[in-house]
């Protein structure tokens, strides 16, 4: 009685403590990505400090007025206000109007990528899928492992740009066409992790499943699938910067004009006279892929919590 309470109030201990020391690596990863952003705007407009097109800062900020110009040193084509626009001017794209009178152009955009991130979704469910299905195929077929896996590798040695057109005049329907260009991006990295995961079992645990007669079903479900979690999500995380990417070009192609691939087009045209809108139209296709990537991030995290770390005194 005496080990156990003691175990038990070990335990406990452990618990408290990973609680402050799990709050102190989120603060660490927060304020490691504040300071990413602090220095890639610093890089930014010091580019333009240095080599860019004439400053020229004038009217009230915080109730004071600033009348301020600079002449930078040096001469760079790459850091020109029409190559690349000053940090507050991309901001400031975001809550003028998209057009004359019309809505602010961010609230454009979050419309157009909440489509592209619909279409992007389905593509990585229906690519996951397939990537999925092929692992377990191949794990449990060595002749199909050898017959197919080096057709699936050189798929990806194919140039999206040249697939993403036989794909949309095959299916000839826009939100399709772009499903499955996302998914054709999608089912590669899927595969390749559960490939690779499905195998990682120990195989002492196979020969103990075996010598109690389970089938290949229960291994898979029972042993396989389970051990294969962290790789899975692995592959689920590139997939889905693929999918967006591949939802981006699919729009593209098939002429989508919901999307974020229409208004990279669109804003492609104008950017002689309002180069900002593209970078906005950029930023905002970086956010969808962040918001994707951090909802596979916290599904692994409710699905896997705790469940794959060495438990204290175990180890």
């Amino acid at each position: 009685m005496t080990t156990a309470s003691g175990s038990l109030r070990a335990s406990g201990r452990s618990a408290s403590m990973s609680k402050p020391v799990d709050g102190r690596s989120k603060r660490r990863r927060v304020v490691g990505v504040a300071l990413v952003l602090v220095a890639f705007v610093l890089v930014w407009e010091g580019a333009k400090w240095l080599g860019g097109d004439p400053w020229r800062l004038h009217g009230t900020i915080a109730g004071i007025q600033v009348d301020y110009e600079h002449v930078p040193a040096l001469k760079w084509r790459i850091a020109d206000d029409l190559s690349l626009p000053h940090v507050w001017d991309i901001g400031r794209a975001f809550v003028d109007p998209a057009q004359r009178g019309g809505a602010p152009l961010g609230v454009v955009l979050a419309g157009q990528a909440a489509f592209t991130f619909m279409e992007a979704l389905a593509g990585f469910a229906l690519g996951g899928a397939l990537g999925l299905g092929l692992g377990i195929l191949f794990v449990h077929s060595r002749l199909a492992e050898r017959a197919f896996v080096p057709y699936v590798v050189a798929s990806q040695t194919v140039p999206i740009l040249a697939i993403a057109p036989l794909v949309v005049v095959a299916i000839k329907a826009d939100w399709l066409s772009v499903m499955a260009v996302a998914a054709y991006l999608t089912f590669f990295p899927v595969t390749i992790a559960s490939l690779r995961g499905l195998r990682a079992v120990d195989p002492r645990a196979i020969e103990l499943f075996r010598s109690y007669a389970a089938t290949r079903r229960q291994i898979l479900w029972q042993l396989r699938l389970p051990t294969s979690v962290p790789y899975l999500f692995s592959g689920f995380r590139v997939a889905a910067a693929a999918a967006v990417i591949g939802a981006i070009i699919g729009e593209q192609t098939a002429g989508v004009a919901s999307g974020l691939g229409s208004a990279i087009i669109n804003y492609n045209q104008y950017y002689i006279s309002a180069p900002e809108r593209l970078w906005a139209t950029i930023v905002m296709c970086t956010l969808v892929g962040f918001v994707f990537v951090g909802g596979v991030n916290l599904a692994e995290r409710l699905l896997t919590r705790g469940r794959y770390r060495p438990v204290a005194g175990m180890v």
